[in-house]
């Protein structure tokens, strides 16, 4: 693992905070917003925390973390949540309905701050919106954020692709994704994308927010026509998972 995390501003106030693993070739991806209410989303592993935190350290103290949120219930999302909850004392986690019954409400040290579906929430000059997207990238409980003004999309494990990346890249990233797809169908991490009847037309609802800056947590920040990137997205994970699919 990386002794430092590297951090790179991706827009204004928008912070990359990324370290990369050896061990499995990805770099897992933290973002942070600057604002009024700041807001972290991806906490990152409990054994991440002193890295992502010194990331966070490099921009703003901290303790003025006032949101923290995450797509689904795994430890890259949201492992280091009450490591943050207790560094940060006025920081809630954010996150959908779902999340928070079945998970995140047993486990943190605070309750969270349920975000209904297409609720936007004003953390200053910033407005996040949130969609619930069940099962994609992975389970029940899964949402994404979308930041209104910048039109980033944090996309947690969507395009999700391996080895020690860039930063940001606006050349063709579902290439980068498929190829991650098909090499996913083998090994102990195969079966990891779940493929539904709900899957294409989530994928398209996020296309017609019309992103500009796709924020994943494995891999480049892509920055681009992220609309088109999700429909190409969605043909392929059809044409790649979806066979036999029910």
């Amino acid at each position: 693992m990386n002794e430092r995390a590297r951090v790179t501003e991706i827009a204004r106030d928008q912070y990359l905070i990324s370290v990369y693993v050896p061990g499995f070739n990805l770099r897992f991806n933290h973002f942070l917003i600057k604002d009024e209410e700041p807001l972290l989303f991806h906490t990152g592993m409990k054994q991440m925390f002193p890295l992502v935190r010194d990331g966070v350290a490099s921009v703003i103290d901290p303790a003025r973390i006032r949101w923290i949120s995450f797509s689904h219930y795994e430890a890259d999302e949201c492992g280091a949540l009450n490591e943050w909850l207790h560094v940060a004392p006025q920081a809630t986690a954010l996150c959908g309905l779902v999340g928070a019954l079945v998970s995140v409400n047993d486990m943190a040290i605070r309750p969270a701050r349920v975000i209904a579906h297409d609720e936007v929430l004003t953390i200053g000059r910033s407005r996040v919106r949130f969609r619930q997207t069940p099962h994609v990238p992975h389970n029940w409980e899964a949402g994404l954020l979308f930041e209104e003004g910048s039109r980033t999309l944090f996309c947690s494990d969507l395009f999700t692709h391996e080895g020690d990346t860039e930063p940001m890249i606006e050349s063709d990233i579902v290439e980068r994704a498929k190829q991650s797809l098909i090499d996913g169908q083998k090994g102990p991490f195969a079966n990891a994308y779940p493929y539904t009847p709900l899957t294409e037309p989530l994928l398209h609802g996020l296309a017609q927010l019309e992103p500009r800056q796709l924020a994943l947590m494995h891999g480049s920040v892509f920055v681009g026509d992220g609309g088109r990137a999700l429909r190409e997205l969605a043909a392929t994970m059809r044409d790649v998972l979806g066979k036999g699919a029910v």
